[in-house]
């Protein structure tokens, strides 16, 4: 994950997402084709501090299910170590991530991080969950999901 360059916009992506980009799935061309616009309109790609940690276990998830091979998934791990996704570690969004939790009834925090982290740098969040998304769009516009990046 590195630096981004000269962008005209940000956007926040989550591991869900980028999963699909790295990882065959049933909509993964979606997710190519979104990663390949934003290449093309210089957009960065940030996300919170815990999400190398988030893909890698899904990776190893994938694994342990047997719905990737070993060599697949060090494939997978390679891509995703190379992806120009620009890791926030500096905004802190504990506390709005716990209110954004409470207020839609999200069973877990660190969904909230990424819509708390997207709402401090005023921009788009990225999703592939559509269970997140259906509880959160009514209310909060920023947030999109994969199935409307067409």
């Amino acid at each position: 994950m590195s630096e981004p360059k000269s962008v005209n916009r940000v956007v926040c992506v989550d591991a869900g997402l980028v999963i699909k980009f790295i990882s065959p799935e049933s909509d993964s061309a979606q997710v190519e084709a979104l990663f390949a616009r934003w290449k093309q309109d210089n957009v960065a790609m940030i996300a919170p501090a815990f999400a190398p940690a988030e893909m890698d276990s899904v990776l190893r998830q994938k694994v342990v299910r047997k719905e990737l091979t070993s060599e697949v998934a060090d494939a997978a791990f390679q891509l995703v170590c190379q992806l120009p996704i620009t890791i926030d570690a500096e905004t802190d969004c504990r506390t709005r991530a716990w209110e954004l939790a409470k207020q839609f009834e999200l069973p877990t925090v660190y969904d909230a991080v990424y819509l708390a982290l997207a709402e401090a740098h005023q921009c788009d969040f990225w999703t592939a969950d559509r269970k997140l998304f259906a509880r959160v769009k009514d209310q909060l516009v920023y947030v999109k999901h994969l199935s409307n990046s067409k």
